[in-house]
């Protein structure tokens, strides 16, 4: 049993390719849009899963990931070195709230968007990019389900359907997905912040609610906490055109786009959440972040501002020592260590501190292990976890979703890569929300929290104009 290889020449663009996809069924592109940077070396587009896996709500106690475990153990390839790591397996979106099923913490009251909080799909093909040397390649596999037997022919249909709509694309169909444009009337804990644009806190419930959490802090419930503020714009156009706006004026190196049933998720995302190659599991958690200068000496003054800024540090320290907390439950002892702590990194509006830490992971664990050792992660949480999450649910008014979740593929060789799910847009029955929050320590001042946000949420406004 094998796969089939075919290298395109010339190498599509990405947008193009998920243009030509663009009506298939259960879309996910995984993109590292932004090009050049150290992160950003592979994208990947997939479609019409072979086998989908969708679970409502979480259920406490009861393993989520226990379907697709069984699914893709049945599931054996060869895996190429020499192409990008992602070949066929299984990808998807796990939201926030996925992590009730491990921990005990109440959701916050409204759940309008009702999206499922597991969705993925058991892929056996793949498009996958190279940005570093400019190649593409469609990757098949001969996976079947129930009692076929795998086959070679297959695996070389797959790959020629692919090729046959990149060359030849499908005349315009509507999707399911582009009722998203037909605008439901406006949600009633909406409050108007700025024109054509709502979020479900006031600036002062905002402020409120992170002096609430500094309160928290001085009585010794936590060391910090993530707090949010949900934006909600009507859509101005589809999913596909709005990630291709949002690529343009954000590339992120964890950026991506899903495609499901009635609804879409269109994320530029700088952050990993965890990564599993060869053995060893990483995580980058972002916590500190200042917004860009267009000015080359002032944009070089924030980042020494940064850089130096002791409540930022702390800030990201502390998510570093719960992460490796978390990674330990996962990794054989003495192996989890920080090979980057608290440096800069810049991106298209923000510049942000960002750590890196790295465990081996036990021999028999899988990446449903480590997800559910570490989801959600704890640069969107807080310290101590459990006790931030039941704080955030108490200030936040309304669930997060796919917001602080992740996209994700766990390939059939055992790779592994996920993104957190920030700065991103969820699009449903004609509306777009988008969570943006940031970390509160006993440093902090609730009108920079607040004005962080914004800076934050800055590129995604910009994507809708």
């Amino acid at each position: 049993m094998s796969g089939v290889v075919t290298e395109l020449t010339p190498a599509p663009t990405v947008v193009a390719a998920l243009r030509a996809f663009a009506t298939a069924a259960d879309v996910l592109l995984l993109d590292s849009a932004a090009v050049g940077d150290k992160l950003g070396r592979y994208s990947f587009l997939m479609a019409d899963p072979i086998a989908r896996f969708e679970q409502s709500q979480p259920v406490f106690g009861v393993d989520p990931f226990a379907a697709m475990r069984t699914a893709l153990e049945s599931c054996t390839m060869e895996p190429l070195p020499e192409l990008p790591p992602f070949q066929g397996g299984i990808a998807g979106c796990l939201t926030y709230e996925l992590g009730q099923c491990w921990e005990k913490f109440p959701s916050a009251p409204i759940d309008d968007l009702r999206i499922p909080v597991l969705h993925a799909g058991l892929y056996p093909w793949v498009i996958a990019w190279d940005h570093r040397t400019g190649q593409a390649w469609i990757i098949a596999q001969d996976w079947a389900l129930g009692e076929e037997s795998p086959s070679s022919d297959r695996a070389a249909q797959r790959a020629q359907a692919v090729l046959d709509r990149l060359q030849s694309p499908p005349d315009d169909t509507e999707p399911v997905w582009s009722r998203n444009t037909v605008h439901e009337p406006l949600p009633t804990w909406a409050k108007p912040v700025r024109p054509n644009l709502w979020s479900d806190q006031s600036p002062d419930e905002y402020l409120r609610a992170v002096e609430r959490v500094i309160e928290y802090i001085y009585a010794g419930d936590i060391f910090q906490a993530n707090m949010s503020q949900r934006l909600l714009a009507r859509s101005p156009c589809g999913p596909v055109e709005l990630y291709e706006q949002l690529r343009t004026c954000n590339p992120a190196p964890f950026a991506g786009l899903m495609l499901a049933d009635d609804w879409a998720i269109v994320s530029a995302s700088p952050e990993r959440y965890v990564q599993i190659a060869d053995g060893v599991v990483s995580t980058r958690p972002i916590k500190g972040t200042r917004r860009r200068s267009p000015q080359p000496e002032a944009d070089l003054f924030t980042k020494d501002s940064l850089r130096e800024s002791d409540k930022d540090q702390a800030e990201n320290v502390m998510i570093v020592d719960l992460l490796r907390n978390d990674l330990s439950r996962v990794c054989r002892p003495g192996t989890v260590r920080v090979p980057q702590l608290c440096e800069v990194e810049s991106y298209a509006t923000v510049q942000h501190l960002v750590s890196e830490v790295q465990g081996t992971l036990e021999p028999g664990r899988t990446a449903w292990d480590v997800f559910a050792a570490t989801f959600p992660g704890g640069s969107i949480t807080g310290a101590p976890k459990v006790r931030a999450m039941e704080i955030i649910a108490e200030l936040e008014r309304t669930v997060r979703g796919p917001y602080t979740g992740c996209f994700f593929y766990v390939g059939a060789d055992g790779r592994v890569d996920s993104n957190l799910l920030i700065r991103t847009w969820v699009q449903r029955r004609g509306w777009l929300q988008c969570g943006v929050g940031g970390g509160i320590v006993a440093q902090s001042s609730a009108q920079s929290e607040y004005e962080e946000t914004w800076h934050k949420a800055a590129a995604m406004l910009a994507a809708l104009t």
